[in-house]
C-alpha cells in the first residue's frame, strides 16, 4: 500500500494576551502551547499507510520543502486564525497540494472557505476516518459534517511524540467537552453542547504519562472551557490525577478554566491543590449585576450578596489557586460607571492576568442572533479579542465605550506597571503558598529561572518600569520571600502584557490617523475631479504630503511595533495610488 504524506499545519496566531509572546522571549520558548486539535486529529490515523509531519507556524516557519513532500495539508483554526489560512491555502494552491480544514473556525464559516478544498466539520471522532476512507478512494466530498456529537472516550491519545517539545512553555490536554452554562455571548454550546462529556481516568493518565515519558515537566493546560461543568467527573479524575502527581514528586503544575461556582465546591478545589492545580481562569465579565443578567450570566450572580465576584475569588485564592479572569466592555445593561468599577474590582480583587476585550458577537450565538434581530450588528467578528474595534452597534455611546476601553487597558497595564505590580502583591496577600507541590519543588530557582532573571533585570529594571520593579521585589522579599521566583514570573508577564497593550492602542490610533489622512485626500480629489486635467498635478502633490506625513508618524512608532503596522500602511500607499488613479487622463483613441 503507498504511504500517503499528511502534513499537518497549525496557521499563525496574532499577537495577543493569550499568546504571551514577549514573555516567551525570557525563557527560549516560542509558543505557550501546541495545537491540541491537530495533534488529536493525528491520533486518528492508521497506524499504516500514512506519513505524519507537524508545521506549527508559531515556532517554525513553513517551507517550500514541506509543501513539496506533502500529499495533503490538514489545518485546524480558530477564528483569530482565518487570515493565516487564507495565506496557508494560498500557498497550497500555487503548490498544487489540496487543503482539509477543521476546527471551530470552519465550523462556524464553511460557506466563506472557498480557499480549501475540503471542510471537516465540527467534532471529527465520527467522521474523520470516513473522509480517509473516501480520499484514499479518489472519491473525497467537499464537506464531511459530524453526524453527532461523539463519545470523547472515544478520542485518541493525541500525538505529542510529533512536537518539538522544548519550542513550547507548557503542554495542552482536554478533559472534557461542552458547558452547562449558556452565556448569551459564548460559542461553546453551539459547537459542544450543554452537556459535558467527559474522558476517562485512563485516558487522562495515558496522555499524562505519554507526556512524562517524552521527557516533559512543567505545565499543563487543560483547555475545557468548564473544567467543573460535569463535577462528579471532575472529582473522579482529580482524585486519579492527584495519587498519579504524589507518585512522581508533582512534574506537572496544571491549571485550566471553570466557571465561578467553583467557589462553592470546597472539597474539589481541595482536590484540585492536592492534584497540582494551581491556576483556573474565570469568566467573570463584568461586576454589573444588571449586565450579567442580560446576557444570561447567572451563575455569577447571587441575590442579596452584592460582593459575592469578590468573596468567590477569595475563596479559590485561600485554597491556594491563582485566579485569572476575563473581562468584558460593551454589554448590555451598562453605563459608564462600568470603566472605573472593572479597574477598582480587578485591582481589589488582586486579578494579575486580567484579560479585558470589547464584547464581541460571535457567528452562531444567542447574540449574534438577537443583534441581528435588532440590527445592530455592523459585520463578523475576527476573533482577535485585542482588537480595538467593534462588529455591532452598543447601548453605551461607542465613542466614549472606545475611549473607556482604552483607559481601563492602559492603567491596568500602564507603562511603569505600577497598578499591575499592587494587584500582584494583593493577590499574595490571599494566595495560599503552602500546597503539596509547592511543599516538594520549594522556592527552588532553577538554570532558565536565572536566566530568566538576567533578562527580566536588563529589560525591566533599566526601564520606565524600574522603580515600581524594585519596589515590588523588595516588599514580596520582606512580606512573601517564598514568592520570588513568582514575582519574577509575575513582572515577566506584566511586561508582556504591557507590550499587547500598547500594541493594540496604538494599532488602533495609527488605523484611525490613516483613515483621517485617507479622508480627506478624498474629498480634495472629489473637489477637483470636475477638472481634473487642471488640477492633477495639485492632486499629486496634496497625495504625496499626506504620505510624507504618514511616513513620519510611523517613523515615530517603536520600531518593535512597525512590523505589526506595516499592512496597515501598504494598505493606505495601496488606497492612495487607486484614487490617484482614477485622476488620469483616459487617452483618447485615433
Amino acid at each position: 500500500m503507498p504511504q500517503m504524506n499528511a502534513l499537518l499545519i497549525s496557521p499563525e496566531f496574532p499577537t495577543s494576551y493569550w499568546g504571551y509572546q514577549h514573555a516567551l522571549e525570557f525563557v527560549d520558548k516560542k509558543s505557550v502551547m501546541p495545537p491540541l486539535g491537530l495533534l488529536t486529529v493525528a491520533g486518528m490515523f492508521p497506524e499504516e499507510g500514512y506519513n505524519l509531519r507537524l508545521v506549527d507556524m508559531n515556532i517554525e516557519a513553513l517551507t517550500d520543502a514541506d509543501l513539496e513532500w506533502a500529499d495533503a495539508v490538514f489545518t485546524s483554526t480558530m477564528i483569530v486564525q482565518q487570515q493565516s489560512l487564507v495565506d496557508v491555502a494560498k500557498r497550497c494552491r500555487e503548490a498544487g497540494t489540496p487543503v482539509v480544514a477543521g476546527g471551530p473556525h470552519p465550523t462556524s464559516f464553511s460557506d466563506e472557505l472557498d480557499h480549501v478544498d475540503h471542510l471537516v466539520l465540527g467534532e471529527v471522532e465520527n467522521s474523520f476516518a470516513n473522509f480517509l476512507a473516501d480520499w484514499s478512494a479518489g472519491k473525497a466530498e467537499r464537506i464531511y459534517d459530524a453526524p453527532a456529537k461523539p463519545d470523547v472516550s472515544d478520542a485518541p491519545v493525541p500525538r505529542y511524540d510529533l512536537l518539538k517539545l522544548d519550542a513550547y512553555d507548557s503542554m495542552a490536554s482536554q478533559f472534557s467537552r461542552g458547558c452547562p452554562f449558556d452565556c448569551e455571548f459564548c460559542d461553546i454550546t453551539k459547537l459542544f453542547g450543554r452537556v459535558p462529556r467527559t474522558k476517562s481516568d485512563e485516558q487522562m493518565l495515558a496522555e499524562f504519562n505519554t507526556l512524562y515519558d517524552l521527557g516533559w515537566r512543567g505545565g499543563i493546560f487543560l483547555v475545557d472551557d468548564n473544567f467543573i461543568g460535569n463535577k462528579r467527573d471532575a472529582q473522579r479524575l482529580l482524585t486519579a490525577v492527584a495519587a498519579w502527581q504524589k507518585e512522581r514528586g508533582y512534574p506537572f503544575h496544571i491549571y485550566t478554566e471553570a466557571s465561578v461556582n467553583l467557589a462553592a465546591m470546597d472539597d474539589l478545589m481541595d482536590t484540585m491543590v492536592d492534584a497540582g492545580f494551581n491556576m483556573v481562569f474565570l469568566g467573570i465579565e463584568t461586576p454589573t449585576a444588571a449586565a450579567l443578567a442580560k446576557t444570561k450570566k447567572g451563575q455569577n450572580v447571587k441575590a442579596g450578596e452584592d460582593n459575592f465576584l469578590l468573596e468567590a475569588i477569595r475563596k479559590i485564592q485561600h485554597k491556594g489557586i491563582e485566579v485569572a479572569g476575563g473581562f468584558i466592555l460593551g454589554l448590555d445593561g451598562e453605563d459608564e460607571s462600568v470603566f472605573d468599577a472593572q479597574i477598582d474590582f480587578i485591582q481589589e480583587a488582586g486579578i494579575v492576568r486580567a484579560m479585558v476585550g470589547l464584547l464581541t458577537a460571535l457567528r452562531g450565538t444567542d447574540l449574534y442572533k438577537r443583534l441581528g434581530e435588532e440590527g445592530r450588528l455592523l459585520h463578523d467578528s475576527t476573533g482577535n479579542n485585542v482588537e480595538i474595534t467593534l462588529n455591532f452597534v452598543p447601548e453605551i455611546d461607542p465613542e466614549v465605550l472606545v475611549a473607556g476601553y482604552k483607559r481601563v487597558l492602559t492603567t491596568l497595564y500602564d507603562g511603569s506597571l505600577k497598578n499591575y505590580f499592587a494587584r500582584t502583591l494583593k493577590m499574595y496577600e490571599h494566595l495560599n503558598p503552602d500546597t503539596p507541590a509547592n511543599r516538594i519543588h520549594g522556592s527552588g530557582i532553577t538554570k532558565r529561572d536565572l536566566v530568566a532573571v538576567g533578562r527580566s533585570i536588563r529589560r525591566q529594571v533599566f526601564s520606565r518600569q524600574g522603580p515600581a520593579y524594585l519596589s515590588f521585589l523588595a516588599k514580596v522579599l520582606v512580606r512573601h520571600p517564598r514568592m520570588i521566583p513568582a514575582a519574577v514570573t509575575s513582572a515577566i508577564i506584566g511586561y508582556h502584557f504591557e507590550k499587547v497593550t500598547a500594541l493594540s492602542v496604538t494599532k488602533y490610533e495609527f488605523k484611525a490617523y490613516l483613515e483621517r489622512e485617507l479622508h480627506q485626500l478624498q474629498e480634495f480629489i472629489a473637489r477637483v475631479a470636475e477638472n481634473q486635467a487642471d488640477h492633477i498635478v495639485e492632486a499629486k502633490a496634496h497625495a504625496t504630503a499626506a504620505l510624507a506625513r504618514v511616513q513620519k508618524r510611523y517613523a515615530r512608532i517603536q520600531v518593535s511595533t512597525r512590523r505589526d503596522l506595516r499592512s496597515m500602511l501598504e494598505g493606505f500607499h495601496s488606497a492612495v495610488d487607486a484614487h490617484l488613479a482614477q485622476l488620469e487622463p483616459v487617452p483618447v483613441r485615433a
